[in-house]
């Protein structure tokens, strides 16, 4: 039996360990900190229990993909609730919009607020289900090894769409302000501003208001466990503390995987750690030298906060979004000129208001974050000030004063990215889908000069975000076990 040695355990990493496995391979994955999941870590302390990183559950359809292809299904390892009202979008004091869970009542949302965009609405999520539907059967699942994986009749008759940006499709058909802002919002999850966004990517808004927001009881450590206990069923062998620090080279293939406590033998090597530090690793046998990261665009980095409350938060759901300020100036912050941001939008999540097993009874668990630029010094005093600005504004726009009710808090920056999980720059997303980043033009999937060597994950095809890391996952081990007589 053929062994393969997975680096790291986030969300691709966990789905390429599962697809190999069934595939016959013997499957070991390697984690360098103390729990399993990556990003989707879990923080417990006092009966508080905090999802560490991802938290908007999309695209369920991705994740039942997943697991039919083990004859599974999700309701097998964890109970999903569709949210209704899906989120908040907060606009300033008292001023806020709920997003219903179905297409209809959104468009009459809009057309309350700008006469003749709910119907504009319909037409534009029409066309978005149609690039959906594109994009999840002919072009995420592609291992960006060729351009002919873009051509097909249906993507040539949407190549415009390649050529605008979602920020100028949007606005050339909704006039209102705040409506465009809650359009524009959903590509954040592809790193980009909506300006460097192909139009194409209105998927998104499908995914958003046609799909709608779920939740996973547990939060997303409760999906990370769920793919753990998949893998383990498959016979997939996971060690965590298990730091990579190099590799041993046998006819240009990788024969040994090392960490700090031992050295692993291995027939093939997938790496769903980050792409970049991975390459570190390998000295002159890279893909690519370190200028190439230092040209990219990556997705924002954030600023996290895991709180603690004595109380119910009221006046505020699940979801929170605060555009309160102006998203535009915010943008340029994190792309252009790259420095902490003066007003920042931000997000705000009180998932115990959906599952009280997070927080003892009458108590509530916050997560709040900031998208920040990546490369940015932070340190415990600009956190602190960011974490006053949030509980000021929420105070601000609901009239409610939170800070009598914190328990105890904890932050996570940009440094924290790094140190954790040698974050590229400190990204919290990956790579963001620019034009220039798409498929072909994201860093490959294959080593060009270790034959055994593969990378997942959000650094590579398709891109940011918790599904196109499942599909990331898949990707590499289809293409793998296409090829695998010419490893």
């Amino acid at each position: 039996m053929k062994t393969v040695i997975i680096i790291g355990s986030g969300f691709s990493s966990l789905a390429s360990a599962c697809y190999m496995a069934k595939a016959g391979y013997k499957v070991t994955v390697l984690e360098k900190n103390e729990q399993l999941g990556g990003r989707a870590s879990l923080w417990e302390k006092d009966g508080y229990k905090f999802d560490m990183g991802p938290s908007w559950y999309w695209m369920p359809d991705v994740f039942e993909r997943f697991f039919s292809d083990f004859d599974k299904k999700v309701s097998d390892y964890y109970e999903l609730t569709k949210l209704s009202p899906a989120y908040r979008v907060i606009f300033g004091k008292n001023h806020f919009m709920d997003i219903a869970d179905n297409p209809e009542d959104i468009a009459e949302t809009f057309e309350n607020i700008e006469k003749g965009s709910g119907k504009k609405l319909l037409k534009f999520l029409k066309s978005a289900e149609k690039n959906y539907q594109l994009a999840m059967q002919n072009l995420v699942y592609n291992p960006g090894i060729s351009i002919l994986e873009l051509v097909s009749w249906e993507s040539i008759m949407r190549i415009n769409l390649f050529f605008k940006n979602i920020s100028q499709q949007i606005r050339s058909e909704i006039k209102n302000p705040e409506l465009q802002s809650i359009l524009e919002f959903p590509v954040l999850f592809l790193g980009a501003k909506p300006t460097n966004t192909p139009a194409f990517y209105n998927f998104m808004n499908f995914a958003d208001f046609g799909l709608g927001t779920w939740y996973p009881k547990g939060g997303f450590n409760a999906v990370a466990k769920a793919m753990v206990s998949l893998a383990e069923e498959l016979g997939v062998k996971f060690l965590t503390h298990q730091e990579v620090i190099g590799f041993d080279y046998l006819n240009q293939k990788i024969s040994a995987v090392k960490t700090q406590q031992n050295k692993y033998t291995a027939d093939l090597v997938i790496s769903g750690a980050d792409y970049a530090h991975t390459e570190k690793l390998l000295e002159k046998k890279r893909n690519y030298p370190e200028k190439y990261w230092e040209k990219k665009t990556f997705a924002p980095s954030s600023l996290l906060y895991y709180v603690a409350f004595n109380r119910k938060v009221e006046g505020l759901l699940h979801h929170n979004l605060f555009f309160d300020t102006d998203f535009n100036e915010h943008a340029k912050e994190i792309y252009d000129s790259k420095e902490f941001p003066k007003k920042p939008l931000f997000y705000a999540n009180f998932s115990s208001k959906t599952d009280d097993s997070l927080a003892p009874t009458d108590k509530e668990v916050g997560f709040f974050l900031i998208p920040v630029a990546v490369d940015l010094d932070d340190n415990p005093e600009i956190h602190t000030h960011y974490f006053n600005l949030i509980l000021d504004r929420i105070k601000e726009c609901t009239g409610e004063d939170l800070r009598d009710a914190v328990v105890f808090k904890k932050s996570f920056g940009v440094h924290d990215f790094k140190e954790r999980y040698y974050s590229c720059r400190g990204n919290a997303y990956g790579l963001a889908n620019t034009l220039l980043q798409t498929s072909v033009l994201r860093p490959s999937i294959k080593n060009k000069k270790i034959k055994n060597l593969f990378y997942t994950g959000q650094l590579t095809v398709p891109g940011p975000g918790v599904p196109p890391a499942l599909i990331s996952g898949k990707i590499v081990t289809d293409y793998i076990l296409k090829n695998q007589h010419s490893i």
